[in-house]
Protein backbone atom coordinates (compact mmCIF):
# COMPACT_ATOMS: atom_id res chain seq x y z
CA UNK A 1 0.00 0.00 0.00
CA UNK A 2 1.08 3.58 -1.25
CA UNK A 3 0.90 6.68 1.21
CA UNK A 4 -2.12 7.72 -0.59
CA UNK A 5 -4.91 8.11 2.04
CA UNK A 6 -4.87 9.74 5.59
CA UNK A 7 -4.14 7.64 8.10
CA UNK A 8 -6.85 9.13 10.55
CA UNK A 9 -9.53 8.19 7.97
CA UNK A 10 -8.33 5.32 6.77
CA UNK A 11 -8.62 4.15 10.69
CA UNK A 12 -12.27 6.02 11.13
CA UNK A 13 -14.65 3.59 12.69
CA UNK A 14 -12.15 1.12 14.05
CA UNK A 15 -9.90 3.15 16.49
CA UNK A 16 -10.55 6.73 14.97
CA UNK A 17 -13.91 8.87 15.31
CA UNK A 18 -14.83 12.23 13.99
CA UNK A 19 -14.23 15.40 15.58
CA UNK A 20 -17.68 16.92 14.53
CA UNK A 21 -20.94 15.44 15.87
CA UNK A 22 -23.72 16.72 14.20
CA UNK A 23 -26.71 16.20 11.34
CA UNK A 24 -27.60 18.74 8.81
CA UNK A 25 -29.56 19.57 5.82
CA UNK A 26 -28.22 19.87 2.57
CA UNK A 27 -28.02 23.60 2.41
CA UNK A 28 -26.86 24.16 6.07
CA UNK A 29 -23.95 21.33 5.86
CA UNK A 30 -21.62 23.86 3.96
CA UNK A 31 -22.41 26.30 6.37
CA UNK A 32 -22.08 23.91 9.26
CA UNK A 33 -18.20 22.95 7.97
CA UNK A 34 -17.56 26.38 7.44
CA UNK A 35 -18.48 27.86 10.83
CA UNK A 36 -16.67 24.58 12.56
CA UNK A 37 -13.58 25.71 10.76
CA UNK A 38 -13.78 29.12 12.24
CA UNK A 39 -14.43 27.79 15.85
CA UNK A 40 -10.99 25.99 15.48
CA UNK A 41 -9.14 28.30 14.74
CA UNK A 42 -10.56 31.28 16.60
CA UNK A 43 -9.39 28.89 19.46
CA UNK A 44 -6.47 27.88 18.18
CA UNK A 45 -5.50 32.09 17.63
CA UNK A 46 -6.45 32.64 21.10
CA UNK A 47 -4.27 29.62 22.83
CA UNK A 48 -0.98 30.74 20.59
CA UNK A 49 -1.67 34.30 21.84
CA UNK A 50 -1.86 33.27 25.28
CA UNK A 51 0.01 29.85 25.83
CA UNK A 52 3.55 30.88 26.98
CA UNK A 53 5.38 28.05 24.99
CA UNK A 54 4.59 29.86 21.91
CA UNK A 55 3.58 26.68 20.07
CA UNK A 56 2.75 26.55 16.16
CA UNK A 57 -1.35 25.72 17.16
CA UNK A 58 -1.33 27.11 20.58
CA UNK A 59 -1.09 23.83 22.52
CA UNK A 60 -4.02 22.20 21.29
CA UNK A 61 -4.54 18.45 20.43
CA UNK A 62 -7.74 18.24 18.71
CA UNK A 63 -11.05 20.40 19.09
CA UNK A 64 -14.97 18.03 19.19
CA UNK A 65 -18.08 20.23 17.81
CA UNK A 66 -21.19 18.57 18.85
CA UNK A 67 -24.08 20.45 17.68
CA UNK A 68 -27.62 19.59 18.94
CA UNK A 69 -31.08 21.28 18.56
CA UNK A 70 -30.18 24.88 20.20
CA UNK A 71 -26.79 24.70 21.88
CA UNK A 72 -23.22 24.01 20.01
CA UNK A 73 -21.18 22.07 22.72
CA UNK A 74 -17.41 22.60 22.34
CA UNK A 75 -14.69 20.62 24.08
CA UNK A 76 -11.00 21.30 23.88
CA UNK A 77 -8.27 19.19 24.04
CA UNK A 78 -5.35 20.61 25.30
CA UNK A 79 -1.98 19.90 27.24
CA UNK A 80 -1.76 24.05 28.33
CA UNK A 81 -4.96 24.77 29.92
CA UNK A 82 -4.03 27.53 31.92
CA UNK A 83 -4.67 30.57 29.76
CA UNK A 84 -8.31 28.76 29.66
CA UNK A 85 -8.48 28.81 33.67
CA UNK A 86 -7.23 31.83 34.51
CA UNK A 87 -9.64 34.34 35.15
CA UNK A 88 -7.96 37.30 34.31
CA UNK A 89 -8.02 36.76 30.76
CA UNK A 90 -11.75 35.73 31.52
CA UNK A 91 -10.86 32.28 31.43
CA UNK A 92 -12.60 30.15 29.24
CA UNK A 93 -15.76 32.51 28.67
CA UNK A 94 -13.07 35.13 26.12
CA UNK A 95 -13.19 32.30 23.29
CA UNK A 96 -16.45 32.23 24.17
CA UNK A 97 -17.78 35.58 23.22
CA UNK A 98 -15.30 35.80 20.50
CA UNK A 99 -17.07 32.73 18.51
CA UNK A 100 -20.49 34.43 19.41
CA UNK A 101 -19.13 37.81 17.99
CA UNK A 102 -17.49 35.64 15.03
CA UNK A 103 -20.43 33.63 13.73
CA UNK A 104 -23.12 36.53 14.77
CA UNK A 105 -24.47 34.53 17.36
CA UNK A 106 -26.92 36.22 19.72
CA UNK A 107 -29.56 33.67 21.19
CA UNK A 108 -27.97 30.73 20.14
CA UNK A 109 -26.26 29.14 23.53
CA UNK A 110 -22.25 28.15 22.92
CA UNK A 111 -21.17 25.83 25.58
CA UNK A 112 -17.29 25.23 26.29
CA UNK A 113 -15.70 22.42 28.27
CA UNK A 114 -12.09 21.35 29.11
CA UNK A 115 -10.67 18.39 28.53
CA UNK A 116 -6.67 17.84 29.81
CA UNK A 117 -4.58 15.65 28.03
CA UNK A 118 -1.75 14.38 31.12
CA UNK A 119 0.51 13.51 27.69
CA UNK A 120 0.84 16.66 26.02
CA UNK A 121 3.61 15.75 23.97
CA UNK A 122 2.33 12.36 22.87
CA UNK A 123 -0.17 13.68 21.16
CA UNK A 124 0.80 14.13 17.52
CA UNK A 125 -0.99 17.84 16.91
CA UNK A 126 0.96 19.16 19.56
CA UNK A 127 4.11 17.96 19.26
CA UNK A 128 3.62 18.95 15.68
CA UNK A 129 3.20 22.33 16.94
CA UNK A 130 6.16 22.07 19.06
CA UNK A 131 8.76 21.25 16.20
CA UNK A 132 7.21 24.05 14.03
CA UNK A 133 8.10 26.84 16.56
CA UNK A 134 11.34 25.38 16.59
CA UNK A 135 12.39 25.39 13.20
CA UNK A 136 10.87 29.11 12.53
CA UNK A 137 12.96 29.98 15.64
CA UNK A 138 15.56 28.87 13.65
CA UNK A 139 16.73 26.01 15.86
CA UNK A 140 18.67 23.22 13.57
CA UNK A 141 15.57 20.48 12.26
CA UNK A 142 17.91 17.38 13.45
CA UNK A 143 18.14 18.71 16.62
CA UNK A 144 14.17 19.28 16.94
CA UNK A 145 13.63 15.48 15.55
CA UNK A 146 16.21 13.85 18.40
CA UNK A 147 14.18 16.51 21.11
CA UNK A 148 10.55 15.86 20.02
CA UNK A 149 11.49 12.08 20.27
CA UNK A 150 12.98 12.40 23.35
CA UNK A 151 9.84 13.98 24.52
CA UNK A 152 7.90 10.88 22.83
CA UNK A 153 9.76 8.69 24.46
CA UNK A 154 8.91 9.61 28.54
CA UNK A 155 5.19 8.84 27.06
CA UNK A 156 3.14 5.44 26.92
CA UNK A 157 3.45 5.03 23.44
CA UNK A 158 5.44 2.28 21.24
CA UNK A 159 6.64 4.17 18.19
CA UNK A 160 7.14 7.33 16.47
CA UNK A 161 8.08 8.86 12.72
CA UNK A 162 8.77 12.34 11.80
CA UNK A 163 8.99 13.46 8.48
CA UNK A 164 10.14 16.96 7.62
CA UNK A 165 10.01 18.31 4.12
CA UNK A 166 11.20 22.11 2.73
CA UNK A 167 14.35 24.47 2.31
CA UNK A 168 15.57 22.62 5.88
CA UNK A 169 17.90 24.83 7.74
CA UNK A 170 17.70 27.83 4.71
CA UNK A 171 19.66 25.49 2.10
CA UNK A 172 19.10 26.81 -1.31
CA UNK A 173 16.95 23.37 -2.50
CA UNK A 174 14.11 21.40 -0.92
CA UNK A 175 14.60 17.80 0.59
CA UNK A 176 12.95 15.77 3.12
CA UNK A 177 14.23 13.78 5.80
CA UNK A 178 12.90 11.73 8.36
CA UNK A 179 13.46 9.78 11.84
CA UNK A 180 11.57 6.63 13.33
CA UNK A 181 11.92 5.41 16.77
CA UNK A 182 10.01 1.92 17.81
CA UNK A 183 7.37 0.33 15.53
CA UNK A 184 4.90 2.46 13.23
CA UNK A 185 2.36 -0.11 11.69
CA UNK A 186 1.04 1.99 8.99
CA UNK A 187 -0.42 -0.61 7.33
CA UNK A 188 -1.99 -2.43 9.48
CA UNK A 189 -5.56 -1.06 10.19
CA UNK A 190 -5.87 -2.08 13.88
CA UNK A 191 -3.11 -0.40 15.30
CA UNK A 192 -4.09 3.18 17.15
CA UNK A 193 -2.22 5.82 14.59
CA UNK A 194 -2.41 9.14 15.40
CA UNK A 195 -1.39 11.89 12.91
CA UNK A 196 -0.48 15.36 12.19
CA UNK A 197 0.61 17.61 9.56
CA UNK A 198 1.83 21.34 10.40
CA UNK A 199 3.57 23.89 8.26
CA UNK A 200 6.23 26.20 10.13
CA UNK A 201 6.93 29.68 8.92
CA UNK A 202 10.12 30.71 8.83
CA UNK A 203 11.94 33.54 6.63
CA UNK A 204 13.34 30.67 3.74
CA UNK A 205 10.29 28.74 3.40
CA UNK A 206 7.30 27.08 4.53
CA UNK A 207 8.74 23.18 5.47
CA UNK A 208 5.72 20.85 6.42
CA UNK A 209 5.81 18.45 9.66
CA UNK A 210 4.42 15.35 9.34
CA UNK A 211 4.45 12.84 12.72
CA UNK A 212 2.79 9.29 13.17
CA UNK A 213 2.98 8.16 16.45
CA UNK A 214 1.81 4.22 17.45
CA UNK A 215 -0.37 3.97 20.41
CA UNK A 216 -1.18 0.44 20.66
CA UNK A 217 -3.34 -3.04 18.34
CA UNK A 218 -6.50 -3.00 19.03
Amino acid sequence: MGRKIHPLGFRLGINQKHYSYWFAKPKDYPKFIEEDEKIRTCIEKYMEKHVKNAFGNGGVGHIEIQRKTDPIRIEIHTGFPDPLVDKQNLGIDQPKFDIERLLGYKNQKIQIALSNIVQPYGNPRILAGFIASQLTNRVAFRRTMKKAIELVGETDNKGIKIQIAGRLNGSEMARVEWAREGRVPLQTVRAHIDYSYHPAQTIYGVPGTKIWIFRDAK
